[in-house]
Order: structure tokens, then C-alpha cells, then sequence
């Protein structure tokens, strides 16, 4: 074998040791996208989520740890309420648990502000 066949053959093998490395890699669970939604925008509307997929609720103008949720099913969704921690802001959130259907009521700290009561559904 030649100098230039035995080069080739090793920057073969290495590239294909280097790909099969790289798939070792990848997750075997796909990254879900989280869904954002504006608090304004969530009274009476019902949010579809896949099971460990987030929603993202956007407070606007109002603090993020100024909501508090209830969730009629928490085997269905769990409530994660806002918070501000070194510098970073964490919006409040619903994390789909398990397929079902849930109600969830948000209420604000701050008084004057109406409750927001939404349907979370969560398909597998």
C-alpha cells in the first residue's frame, strides 16, 4: 500500500470514528419548545402542551413574582411561579405532568388585578 493510500485510508477511518463519536452524542429525547403566552392573552383560552413541555407566561409590565398559581389537576400541570435570581429574570410557567385536561387559575399580588383562569391540555 502507498503512502497516499494508507493516508487516505486513515482520514477515512478517522472521519468516520469522529461521526459515529458525534452521534453518541445526540439525545435520544427530542428538545421541546417551550410555548409563550402573554398573561393578557390567557383568560378563558385553552393551552395545548406535550407532556415536559413548558408554558412560558409573559407578565408584560408586572413583576414576574407577583403571580401565584393554582392548579385544579397537578397530576396534569404543575405551576412554577417567577423569580429573579443574580441579575436573570425566570418568567412564572405551567409544566405539562401527564396527558389530561386542568384548569389553572393565575392571581396577582397586586391588588385590582383580576384573576386569569385558562384550560391546560396535555397530550402525551
Amino acid at each position: 500500500m502507498t503512502t497516499l493510500a494508507r493516508r487516505t485510508t486513515l482520514a477515512l477511518v478517522l472521519s468516520v470514528a469522529g461521526l459515529a463519536a458525534l452521534a453518541g452524542c445526540a439525545s435520544a429525547d427530542p428538545v421541546v419548545a417551550p410555548v409563550v403566552r402573554d398573561v393578557g392573552e390567557l383568560q378563558g383560552e385553552t393551552v395545548e402542551l406535550q407532556v415536559g413541555q413548558v408554558l412560558d407566561i409573559d407578565t408584560g409590565d408586572l413583576a414576574v413574582d407577583s403571580y401565584r398559581g393554582l392548579v385544579e389537576d397537578p397530576a396534569v400541570a404543575s405551576f412554577t411561579p417567577g423569580r429573579e435570581t443574580g441579575g436573570t429574570i425566570y418568567n412564572p410557567g405551567v409544566e405539562g405532568i401527564a396527558e389530561g385536561t386542568t384548569t389553572v387559575v393565575l392571581s396577582n399580588d397586586d391588588g385590582g388585578i383580576e384573576d386569569v383562569t385558562f384550560t391546560v391540555e396535555v397530550s402525551d
